[in-house]
């Protein structure tokens, strides 16, 4: 019975202190020796639906700026496998509209336990996961593209600046959301906030991985805005799969750097 005893007390301990790991934060990653410089701007287009042109009217005025590429960096809470939230620190490099690079840490007791590498270039996927896992396909393919797009939350003017994309009334406060994939297009459910005006969610149907027979809706949710890098932008953004019901990954953006050269950035760590 004393060995019981033991044995759980140790059990308990153990847990207490994988628990306390998992609530420390990582240290952000350093800053980037990359200054953004003046953005040039143009006008506003016209024509845009009701919410669009509210939300981009009180953010930017009548002048947009032009965003060819962006550094996003900043830490989060993921759940990569099996529910559990692991702390993490992040940096997504874009060639706005093309490419991108997701590079992230999973930490405990702010130590790096597993990294992982998304690169999404010339419109193909690879992603090189934690624990030896990777994943491609046409599937995967899909996925990056829509977050590639989606992630211009972050980067809102690109939104209104890049002529492929096409923006379709629905009501008061959505609208729908047409992005480029391929000879294709993809559509966002983009959802405002009817007090504020803000952009407060992006809802897309999206495959999960290579083996997804199916599209699983896909939701985006903007929060706590605040000015970073000089843009007034939502610094968390919260990602859930409809089906799970809950957030698997919170993003917190603590810096962006704009029209940077990302060149090496954005292909390092490739295989």
């Amino acid at each position: 019975m004393k060995i019981v005893i033991v044995v759980l007390v140790i059990l308990v301990g153990l847990i207490a202190v994988g628990w306390m790991g998992l609530r420390v934060r990582p240290r952000p990653f350093p800053p980037l020796a990359l200054q953004t410089p003046a953005l040039k701007t143009v006008p506003l287009p016209a024509g845009l639906p009701a919410p669009v042109e509210r939300f981009y009217r009180q953010l930017y005025g009548d002048q947009v700026p032009v965003i060819e590429s962006a550094v996003i960096t900043g830490r989060a809470t993921m759940s990569p496998v099996g529910g559990l939230k692991l702390p993490a620190r992040f940096r997504f490099v874009h060639q706005v509209g093309q490419d991108y690079r997701h590079y992230f840490e999973l930490t405990w007791f702010g130590r790096t336990i597993g990294k992982g590498n998304e690169h999404y270039l010339d419109g193909r996927s690879r992603l090189a996961l934690p624990m030896g896992l990777s994943d491609e396909g046409p599937q995967v393919d899909q996925a990056a593209n829509l977050s590639l797009w989606a992630e211009y939350v972050w980067v809102p003017a690109v939104l209104v600046t890049d002529p492929r994309v096409r923006w379709e009334s629905v009501d008061e406060n959505t609208a729908l959301l047409a992005v480029p994939f391929g000879d294709q297009l993809e559509r966002f459910v983009a959802r405002f906030d009817p007090a504020t005006g803000r952009l407060q969610m992006l809802e897309a149907m999206r495959f999960k991985d290579s083996k997804s027979a199916a599209k699983t809706l896909w939701l985006n949710e903007s929060q706590n805005w605040d000015t970073v890098g000089g843009q007034q932008i939502p610094t968390t953004g919260a990602v859930t799969w409809f089906d799970q019901g809950r957030p698997w990954a919170v993003f917190t953006v603590e810096d962006i750097a704009l029209n940077v050269d990302v060149q090496g950035l954005l292909r390092a760590g490739r295989k």
